[in-house]
């Protein structure tokens, strides 16, 4: 009874470890694990190839939701050191792969020394890990034969190698040809500039700046030229008083900076108080501001006496401001006559 028992419990151990270790039933049947060097025997400073190889069925690799991890070397292990390390490779079919890494080793020590085992890890998402190994490999490191019946030879002094100057002139270009080309198109561009500055055409003088009309002479022009038009007799009084009225508004803004132009007739006339000259025109500029009010906005129809007497007012009140004469231009003239 009680071998019974124990025959029961052997076999349920087993197979909960059957159960409980899948990955490892699938490692051992559906990846095979390789390492390989290029050489067993070399001299200390040598390098050798290690190759380490995995094939597995990818199929078998995906259902089971794992991934395959090759061994991670130390810089510096068991009297190796590793130089250099290629980056994993993969070739094959559709269901079955062959990854593939080559690390070089070298070793300073010498002896028989062995690659240990490395370990190939599968992992899965869930956590669980299983491994395949690699059988170890053993490598001879030797010694450099030396001679020593032999006797040690002086070292040798520093030779001086002739160099010809074309193999100067070469090895110069060789090595600065950038700067030389940019050095090269720099002047081109320097010489090309000169070139287009001495040979471009000169440039025509800027005609002379047009002299600025006076507001006195500006003033006058325009209302001689209202007189010419006939504007009146023509019928157009509104026209005739509103033109009149602008060209002394312009003349005040442009001659004594008052912004006669935004203001209404009362408005200018109480701005004007303050300049002398104008202000003792003011009687006369309300006559007239007041007749062009009521012809333009009260359809007064002024008899043609008071439009020739409008324009007459106008014109003695822009003689009236005229601005004195400037010294240089009065001194001139008595100075002609002396002579």
């Amino acid at each position: 009874m009680r071998k019974r028992t124990i025959v029961k419990s052997i076999f349920l151990i087993v197979l909960l470890g059957y159960v409980l270790c899948p990955f490892r039933s699938f490692a051992q049947n559906n990846i095979d694990v390789r390492a390989q060097a290029d050489t067993d025997r070399l001299r200390i400073g040598e390098q050798l190839k290690l190759e380490l190889s995995a094939t597995v069925d990818v199929n078998r690799l995906k259902e089971a939701g794992l991934q395959l991890a090759f061994p991670s070397l130390p810089d510096s292990f068991a009297h190796w050191e590793v130089v250099d390390r290629s980056k994993v490779d993969t070739s094959g079919s559709a269901r079955e792969q062959l990854f593939r890494q080559v690390i070089t080793l070298t070793s300073f020590d010498s002896g028989h020394w062995e690659i240990p085992s490395l370990k190939f890890e599968l992992q899965a998402a869930a956590g669980a890990v299983d491994s395949a190994f690699t059988a170890p490999i053993g490598i001879d490191v030797d010694n450099v034969a030396v001679d020593t019946t032999k006797a040690f030879k002086p070292i040798k002094g520093v030779r001086t190698v002739a160099i010809s100057l074309w193999e100067s002139i070469l090895d110069f270009l060789r090595e600065y040809w950038p700067f030389i080309v940019t050095g090269l198109v720099l002047i081109g561009l320097i010489i090309g500039w000169f070139i287009y500055m001495r040979k471009r055409p000169a440039k025509a003088p800027a005609p002379p700046p047009v002299p600025l009309e006076a507001p006195f002479d500006k003033a006058v022009r325009q209302l001689k030229e209202l007189a010419a038009e006939k504007v009146w007799q023509q019928g157009n009084v509104k026209e005739y008083y509103t033109r009149l009225t602008d060209v002394l508004r312009s003349y005040f803004e442009e001659q004594f900076g008052i912004a006669a132009l935004e203001q209404t007739s009362a408005e200018l006339l109480q701005n004007i108080k303050p300049v002398t000259i104008l202000n003792q025109q003011r009687e006369k500029l309300r006559n007239l501001l007041s007749l062009a009010d009521l012809a333009k906005f009260a359809k007064l129809q002024p008899t043609p006496e008071e439009h020739e007497d409008s324009l007459q007012k106008a014109l003695e009140i822009v003689e009236w401001t005229k601005p004195a004469a400037k010294p240089a231009e009065t001194e001139q003239p008595a100075a002609d006559s002396k002579s």
